[in-house]
């Protein structure tokens, strides 16, 4: 049990609560995001794959000896002649089948940044997205604890009119529901903001016990560009989604030449020396060199290839194809979600309006209510009510602002402009 005991603290201990705004967040998530890391390590991984497309062209030299003893004609077991210390070097000087796989490798690593490029925006998409989750929990969870406390005063004072027979009992039952109903909105939404703030640590790359706490500030309002059209316009030729598709369509293209080029001669340099025993040769040859020297190219012209090649186009050929829909149908879907995202747009714009003008209604009440009450025309109970009601209209106006800012930023998402609002 001590023990249990300890690892909890030690837990507790370690976990962090850090503070941070929202461009802080977001600078923080490209370099720690756990798929930012694994994109660059793709990346990474793709020019490790340019280097090795490269390297038939590159020299490569061997040495070693093939000294052995013979009985017989002189020949090692390779065939070549047995030497005491040989070396040897080789290397591509005309391969267009490898040309071309060397283009597609590095066409693969554009495709990679370009896949870097697109994760980045989505990071910063969804980081901004909990950010904002997190932010609006907060507000709403100080506006229902300030709207309990009102609540509670009403039944106070409630409780005191029914105790002197100015109510019937059950307005104190009703006051008393009234302040349930708040508290567990409010343990909701204290349980939604440590997720939320869960949720920020977890994307940003922190331990999940950690807590990353937003910064209150005022809202910020995302500039989104005015014209629809011209926003579709610009997400299909912003969208990183598509040029990766292009990216692959280009790469599958250059792998369909190398196919292509099987059919042409290969030229290879060859360039060896070897240094010979005169035992192994004295009985066989009347003159003996000591010292051999070959240098020259190995031309090497396909005649029958086989049904690799033909069957290794198709393949290629119908991954085009598949690329080819994949973007027609990417373009579309890009097309009709700027549409969506502007729809949603007005509408959580309208939302905001009316929510704002439902709480200026409610909050010029409550005025009126607080100079009645001070010309005694008024209860407390009343005006606590009020404040009480109050509260409620900011709380939906903080959720009909949330619902707008998020629509905002999906519209720069889509736009491909997000992380220049942001950052």
């Amino acid at each position: 049990m001590k023990a249990f005991v300890f690892v909890i603290t030690a837990v507790t201990c370690i976990a962090e609560v850090r503070t941070m705004t929202l461009r802080q967040a977001i600078d923080f998530a490209m370099t720690q995001n756990p798929d930012i890391v694994l994109a660059r390590l793709d990346q990474q991984k793709a020019r490790a794959g340019v280097s090795l497309a490269k390297d038939p062209f590159a020299p490569k030299v061997f040495a070693g000896s093939g000294a052995a003893w013979v009985k017989g004609f002189p020949s090692s077991i390779e065939g070549s002649a047995p030497s005491l210390f040989q070396v040897r070097t080789q290397m591509a000087l005309f391969n267009r089948p490898q040309n071309y796989l060397i283009a597609q490798a590095s066409e693969d690593a554009r495709g990679a940044g370009i896949a870097i490029a697109q994760r980045q925006q989505e990071i910063i998409y969804r980081v901004a997205s909990i950010y904002l989750d997190a932010a609006q929990a907060a507000r709403s969870l100080e506006a229902t604890r300030r709207q309990s406390e009102n609540l509670a005063r009403v039944r106070e004072l409630t409780e005191q009119r029914v105790n002197e027979g100015r109510e019937l009992p059950l307005e104190t039952k009703k006051a008393n529901l009234a302040v349930l109903k708040a508290n567990q909105r409010a343990e909701a939404l204290a349980s939604d903001l440590i997720n939320a703030e869960t949720d920020l640590a977890i994307v940003l790359g922190l331990p999940p016990e950690d807590r990353v706490n937003p910064v209150q500030e005022e809202s910020t309002a995302f500039e989104v560009p005015e014209s629809e059209d011209a926003s579709i316009e610009r997400a299909l030729e912003m969208s990183h989604e598509i040029k990766v598709l292009q990216s692959n369509l280009q790469s599958k293209q250059l792998e369909i030449k190398s196919y292509q080029a099987a059919r042409l001669p290969r030229v290879n340099l060859v360039a060896q020396y070897q240094l010979f025993a005169k035992y192994a040769y004295q009985d066989y040859f009347q003159r003996f060199q000591r010292h051999g020297t070959q240098l020259g190219a190995s031309i090497e012209i396909p005649i029958l290839l086989g049904r690799t090649p033909s069957a290794q186009q198709q393949q290629a050929d119908a991954e085009i194809a598949k690329l080819r829909v994949q973007v027609a149908r990417v373009r579309g879907r890009l097309s009709n979600d700027m549409r969506r995202a502007y729809q949603d747009l007005r509408r959580a714009e309208s939302s905001r309006s009316v929510a704002r003008v439902d709480l200026d209604v409610t909050r010029e009440e409550l005025n009126v209510g607080l100079a009645q009450f001070d010309e005694g025309r008024l209860p407390l109970a009343r005006v606590e009510a009020l404040r009480a009601a109050e509260n409620e209209k900011w709380l939906a106006y903080y959720e009909s602002q949330h619902s707008a800012e998020l629509a905002r930023l999906n519209v720069l998402r889509q736009t491909g402009t997000l992380e220049m609002a942001l950052r």
